[in-house]
């Protein structure tokens, strides 16, 4: 789903459902609700999307969302209610084995995996499933590999006859990654879509391949119509004793598509018919939001994240008065994050931000190196000011998306800062002309609105995307355009551990260094709410990410 802001992982909609445990079924506005695992049934998840593709070479899917029923990969994410996502074992035996410094990361299958259509799962299907993310013909998928392996800067894809040599493959059931750099979050890398296997034999048309992908998930691709229906059924050949991630509950499920995300909110609240077994893959919007909060048979079916994705203002750190860095301090004294949380929908919606790395991941340290209570300090953000020399003269253009709820977040964030004499102007745009403005090469604006939900639970994910110099322009995410060198050292360093809780220490302490700079100011951690049926069972949401694991969903049983 694509952010506010620009790259979150999944898609603007994003599909949600379940996991489960053997505990009798219960409800929490967090949780969900969990029950003992059964199997059968329809489920029902309504989109507001209109296209779907399980092609993974071009997914930005999260590992626990629509892409992943369909396509395992390496490695899996694996949480429970409220709990963080940890990296486990998927078509691998486990999270690999790295060598050479965590340059080299060596990984064996598991016995007996095949597609659907009784093929076997080899190291070779992997590596070319890899190999096909390079391809110019299949763009926009998520990239982290692509700067790490080994060549893998001028490689451009298998349709060519070549190979990318720095992923080896010395028998059926194992694979090598040889990267330029030592890389501790590689076992999160694999669990990204471009790591499922692709049977060679069924990719004669590469960008019809997501249509009927060869599965190696507990389902398969059944029939397809854009902008009205994905049917999936169950894939024979998967075993759910090689697969701790999926449960594979329904027999079937359906994705309706081009759903309007108001009706299809108040169909699950009337909960008749179809919408029992089914869930919406959309936010709940803000009148149905409150609606189902006053409603208590309702509220139950109501499952709301735990803060999740970042919302913050960038600030041009390469132009004009941003350049310095009192002013951008003092703007964090000016915010209005209680305004800005109102304008979002209320408490319901998130709470206040100080931190660049987002809860729920691991390492995670809470701070406020600028405390002004969730309203602002006025007072001290005039002070800064005038120290700067910029008494009443600040003048800014603030760009957003150019959607209702973005432009009610943009007015709040600018009623704060004028508080402190601080003119803004809003500058609304559509989402692909945002993303050009501030991950174009130009600059030419002062400050962004945006979001950030990190592609893997790391603290890589949060800092590295948005703060290392090499991501400014270029369809990079450094929206602030902060450069460092300091920082970029540390970042690498960081980057390059492999001792998870030596990293975790690193990435906090990078945290704090950057917001000495200021080059951002975190406004709110989002929380996400999402309506199921009443049949839907094993519906909840881990701390990390904000949206539902539906790998595991199940349907209650007559």
């Amino acid at each position: 789903m694509k952010r506010i802001a620009i790259g979150i992982a999944a898609v603007a909609t994003v599909l949600a459902v379940a996991a489960c445990n053997a505990n009798p079924e219960q409800s929490n506005s967090s949780g969900g609700n969990t029950a003992a695992s059964t199997k059968g049934g329809t489920l029902t998840i309504l989109s507001s999307g209109t296209e779907m593709n399980f092609d993974p070479a071009t997914s930005q899917s999260l590992a626990i969302t629509s892409n992943g029923l369909v396509n395992r990969r390496l490695t899996a994410w694996q949480n429970g209610p409220g709990q963080p996502s940890k990296v486990v074992s998927d078509l691998a035996t486990d999270t690999g084995t790295p060598s050479d410094g965590g340059k080299t990361w060596t990984y064996k299958l598991k016995q007996g995996l095949k597609f659907d259509d009784g093929t076997p799962i080899t190291s070779a299907a992997i590596k070319y499933g890899v190999e096909r993310s390079f391809a110019p013909e299949l763009s926009g998928g998520l990239g982290y590999h692509k700067g790490l392996l080994i060549g893998g800067d001028s490689y451009k894809g298998p349709y060519s006859g070549k190979e990318l040599d720095s992923i080896e493959t010395p028998d059926d059931q194992t694979i090598v990654f040889k990267l330029k750099v030592p890389y501790g979050d590689w076992p999160w890398i694999v669990s990204m879509p471009a790591f499922a296997p692709v049977e060679k034999s069924k990719d004669t048309k590469p960008a019809e391949y997501g249509k009927d992908p060869a599965a190696s998930g507990p389902y398969k691709v059944d029939s397809y119509q854009q902008g009205v229906q994905m049917t999936l059924v169950r894939n024979p050949q998967w075993k759910a004793s090689t697969d701790t991630a999926r449960t594979g509950g329904p027999d079937k499920i359906i994705f309706k598509l081009g759903q309007d995300d108001t009706v299809a909110a108040q169909a699950l609240i009337g909960d008749n018919g179809d919408a029992k077994t089914s869930f919406g893959a959309d936010f709940v919007p803000a009148a149905q939001l409150a609606q189902a909060q006053n409603n208590p048979q309702v509220k139950d079916r109501l499952v709301t994240s735990q803060p999740g994705a970042v919302n913050f203002v960038a600030m041009n750190t390469q132009r004009g008065a941003l350049k310095d860095v009192k002013v951008r301090q003092a703007l964090q004294y000016a915010i209005d994050r209680k305004a800005f949380i109102a304008a979002s929908g209320g408490a319901i919606s998130g709470s206040p931000a100080t931190t660049l790395i987002t809860p729920g991941i691991e390492g995670r340290q809470e701070y406020d190196l600028y405390p002004a209570g969730d309203s602002g300090n006025i007072a001290k953000a005039k002070q800064l000011l005038k120290e700067a020399g910029h008494a009443s003269d600040l003048s800014f253009t603030l760009v957003t998306s150019n959607t209702s709820m973005s432009t009610s977040q943009a007015q709040a964030v600018e009623q704060g800062l004028e508080r402190a004499g601080v003119k803004i102007k809003i500058q609304s745009l559509d989402s692909n002309a945002v993303s050009e403005k501030v991950t174009g090469s130009k600059g030419d604006y002062d400050m962004y609105l945006g979001s950030w939900q990190p592609d893997f639970p790391s603290p890589n994910a949060n800092i590295q995307p948005l703060f290392d110099s090499s991501q400014i322009g270029g369809g990079g995410y450094n929206t602030s355009r902060y450069d460092n060198p300091a920082v970029d050292k540390a970042i690498q360093q960081a980057t390059g551990e492999v001792d998870q809780a030596k990293a975790q220490q690193d990435w906090a302490a990078i945290d704090k260094q950057i917001m000495q700079d200021a080059p951002v100011i975190p406004i709110s951690y989002a929380k996400n709410s999402f309506l199921r049926g009443s049949d839907v069972q094993n519906f909840f949401i881990g701390s990390f990410p904000a949206y539902p694991n539906y790998l595991k969903v199940t349907l209650k049983q007559q």
